[in-house]
């Protein structure tokens, strides 16, 4: 017999979140590197990252019943500049 498992996430203070990654987008000083031509590859890229702590709650539903559980973690986030503005192009958890 299959049980169904439901894991959703809320994020703490998404707002606070998505401003910190605005910076991360926009504090780097652009020195050039996507408008140089390269050979074999479209275009040449930039990147920025950086690690922050996320915390939020995390709810698990199965057949029998739900638990709900508070967790902070840490995140890495990585903008990438082509030609463009950066843009956020990854996160991952670190734990």
């Amino acid at each position: 017999m299959k049980n169904t498992l439901n894991i959703t996430a809320a994020i703490d203070q998404p707002g606070f979140l998505a401003d910190m990654v605005e910076k991360l987008a926009y504090r780097r000083s652009d020195l050039g590197y996507g408008k140089q031509k390269m050979r074999g590859c479209p275009e040449a890229l930039e990147t920025s990252s950086t690690e922050s702590y996320v915390s939020g709650n995390m709810a698990i539903h199965d057949s029998g019943g739900h638990i709900n559980m508070p967790f902070i973690t840490r995140f890495v986030f990585t903008c990438i500049k082509g030609k463009d503005s950066y843009k956020l192009e990854w996160s991952s958890s670190l734990s």
